[in-house]
């Protein structure tokens, strides 16, 4: 017995969407980088189910680039986020505005 495709694309549209909302929502960076993780992993989700639907090899290798560059993004990310933590004590995306030069 095998699960159906479209009951994977149903979750992946459904935690993109809670990725979404999430990022809209919340102002605290640490957990719109959290959703903004939510909404690739979704992605990966979908590229792997039409992988797996269409017998093609090229969804799994997109799935890998895409970790690779949020791999990237969250090193990048972290960093920025521990220099603005560190220099106040909060890490709110409304504070990041204030640090033009």
């Amino acid at each position: 017995m095998s699960i159906p495709g479209e009951y994977y694309l149903i979750l992946a549209a459904l935690l993109f969407g809670l990725g979404a909302f999430g990022l809209v929502i919340r102002r605290n960076v640490l957990i719109m980088f959290m959703c903004v993780e939510l909404m690739l992993n979704a992605a990966n989700l979908t590229f792997v189910t039409f992988a797996r639907m269409l017998h093609d090899i090229g969804g799994q290798a997109a799935v890998f680039f895409v970790l690779v560059v949020a791999a990237a993004e969250v090193v990048v990310g972290l960093g920025i986020v521990v220099s603005i933590f560190r220099r106040r004590s909060t890490a709110v995306a409304d504070d990041i505005s204030s640090m033009k030069g």
